[in-house]
């Protein structure tokens, strides 16, 4: 066996396998995160980009859900200014769907169950006398706005990893995890290269299997847990997205009731765009093969135009994304009534220990990692107590500033940088920044530009800090630069990546 030896392998690079590698190597484990393709490549990429407690899952009587997410909304809007940030979203009444009595008892349990915010409460506006009504049609007249937060869902998965990294954690992707044993009291992992074709054998105490839409497939293919009665089902639930040109002025969000009883996001994006999501289908398959169908396609465009004055046609669609949610199988009929909850299961037949973790949402994504890694250290028999509530996510600390201070701040360290440029990067990498901008005084200390304000010292840094091997590594997951850029910028980081 190969003498690289770990106390944790993390298999899986989505949100939360990189929040579980980051609270493990935090608590002083030796720590290896797999990734099959790149880092937030599948499920954590594709959600609505909201951090929120889920307003709709009181229906179900969730509560104890809605108030858990509820809580991390605030310690991750705290620890994760740069990513995360306030947004107010306007909910559309409609009597024919649910009555405004209704609407208004959840929106009340929404603004208290998850104890002290630093968000507002819920408040009724009258759309025909405000702003929030412009764009929309006449019969709108009543609405509830309240707060969630809207987050960058790969980037908080890429600074999950990095600071993982910074706590001595090694991360591999575009690594696939080909075979697990157990050998000599501890699992060997055989690992393979995607890129290259190599392989590497290493050995952990302990493994989590956090493969997201694939947990089952991936214990079938290394013959663990096919036989276990009690093992976890999952429902895969295709989620569809659609991105059109910006449809009306403001930061705000809506929320639109569906006659399905379904409700859909409409929010502003990358400044110049406006989200509109999601859709629920069925889906079996592999979960990378996910497009949206014509019949969601439809469905996004008819919930815009039951709304909104300016009517919107599929060809004005400049981009979708769809993904797979892997929720938890608890015998529903209808798909948008299956929880949201999660459970790790631990394989209690197998000594050392190995845990699986089914369903889960982006919003929790940190208690659920904290539950994780405090079962390994019970099963470990070691006693070091959570952390991650207190910590900010590596670029979150801005020395006591606030977000606006710190931008202000930042501003007269580097006037010469152009002000869309300097917000993109704090918004993206925030105090992390300095590590590519150090020293530079103008934008020809930023090496050779590859155009569309991209240059090669930012390139390098994701690179050589945040595992970035393909332009679309570049434009996609550390950032959403592919709807702003050229053909010819892209294919410059191509180039540049090549060399």
């Amino acid at each position: 066996m190969d003498d690289l030896h770990y106390d944790l392998c993390v298999i899986g690079g989505g949100i939360n396998g990189a929040g579980i590698a980051r609270d493990a190597a935090g608590r002083g484990l030796s720590v290896l995160l797999v990734e099959a393709e790149d880092l937030g490549g599948a499920t954590s990429s594709a959600s609505t980009k909201m951090i929120h407690g889920g307003l709709r899952y009181l229906e179900h009587c969730e509560f104890g859900m809605v108030r858990e997410a509820l809580k991390e909304r605030e310690v991750l809007l705290r620890n994760a200014p740069h990513l995360i940030s306030p947004i107010e979203c306007v909910f559309l009444q409609d009597a024919e769907q649910r009555p405004q009595w209704l609407i208004r008892l959840g929106l009340w349990l929404y603004d208290h169950l998850g104890g002290k915010k630093s968000l507002p409460n819920s408040h009724v506006v009258q759309l025909a006398d405000h702003a929030f009504g412009k764009p929309l049609l006449d019969d709108m007249l009543d609405g509830i706005v309240y707060s969630d937060c809207y987050v960058d869902d790969t980037r908080l998965v890429v600074l999950n990893a990095v600071d993982a990294a910074a706590r001595n954690a090694k991360v591999l992707t575009h690594t696939r995890c080909e075979s697990l044993k157990v050998c000599d009291g501890r699992w060997r992992v055989t690992l393979q290269d995607t890129m290259s074709d190599e392989t590497l054998d290493v050995s952990a105490s302990m493994v989590v299997n956090a493969t997201g839409p694939w947990v089952g497939k991936f214990l079938e293919g290394v013959g663990i847990g096919h036989r276990d009665p009690d093992l976890p089902m999952v429902r895969l639930v295709k989620g569809s997205h659609i991105i059109l040109p910006r449809q009306y002025e403001g930061d705000h969000a809506y929320v639109l009731q569906q006659p399905d009883k379904r409700i859909v996001f409409v929010a502003p994006y990358q400044g110049k765009y406006t989200l509109v999501g999601t859709t629920e289908e069925e889906f079996e398959g592999n979960p990378r093969d996910a497009r949206i169908s014509d019949a969601e396609m439809a469905y996004l465009c008819e919930a815009v135009n039951c709304a909104f004055s300016k009517t919107v046609l599929p060809s004005d669609v400049i981009f979708t994304f769809s993904g797979v949610r892997p929720l938890l199988d608890d015998g529903e009929e209808d798909s948008s009534e299956v929880s949201r909850g999660y459970r790790i299961y631990h394989h209690n037949r197998y000594d050392p220990p190995f845990l699986s973790v089914f369903g889960g949402k982006l919003t929790t994504y940190r208690a659920l990692s904290e539950a994780v890694v405090n079962q390994l250290m019970r099963l470990s028999g070691r006693v070091v107590e959570g952390w991650s509530a207190g910590e900010p996510l590596t670029g979150g600390d801005f020395g006591g500033h606030s977000l606006e201070a710190y931008m202000q701040l930042q501003r007269q360290q580097y006037p010469w940088l152009p002000m869309e440029l300097l917000q993109r990067y704090i918004r993206s990498y925030g105090a992390r920044m300095d590590y590519f901008l150090h020293g530079a005084e103008s934008l020809a200390d930023l090496g050779m530009h590859y155009g569309d304000q991209v240059f090669k010292v930012e390139v390098d840094y994701l690179v050589n800090y945040e595992w970035a091997a393909t332009a679309e590594d570049v434009v996609w997951r550390r950032s959403k630069l592919g709807l702003h850029i050229s053909d010819d910028t892209v294919r410059n980081i191509e180039a540049a990546l090549a060399s």
